[in-house]
């Protein structure tokens, strides 16, 4: 084989590789919380605050958690604009209680809620948001 196919077999190689870093943010977000879900344990947590922002003409809401792992408390927030569910009752959840998982190998990645599982409960808000 020549040095021209073997650099141009190389180069071949590398478009799969390129093609898949390039993922927008909102799915390697989306796979992050699944990734989470999947093997992550779960803590008591307590909902500290909603904040909303407008960035780029969009506008985001932030959920705002912290929970205990071994002794260490962990603040964290997590965007659920992309989980219509939960950001429908977002404005409710300040205050309350909730499940978070955490991914064991690095406990300050975690998650409230993503597309197959939330740990902000299901039962009673529909009385809340008027429904």
């Amino acid at each position: 084989m020549s040095a021209r196919a073997r650099a141009l077999g190389g180069r071949m190689a590398r478009v799969p590789f390129l093609l898949w870093r390039r993922k927008d943010p909102a799915e390697i977000e989306r796979l992050r919380r699944l990734d989470i879900h999947k093997r992550g344990r779960i803590s008591a947590g307590r909902i500290v605050d909603l904040v909303e922002a407008e960035t780029a003409g969009s506008r985001s809401s932030l959920v705002v958690y912290s929970y205990e792992v071994a002794g260490v408390t962990y603040e964290a927030a997590q965007d659920v604009t992309a989980l219509p569910e939960i950001a429908a009752i977002a404005k409710f959840l300040p205050g309350r209680t909730a499940s978070v998982k955490y991914d064991p190998k690095r406990p300050v990645n975690s998650i409230v809620a993503c597309e197959e599982w939330s740990g902000l409960g299901t039962g009673g808000w529909e009385h809340m948001c008027g429904e």
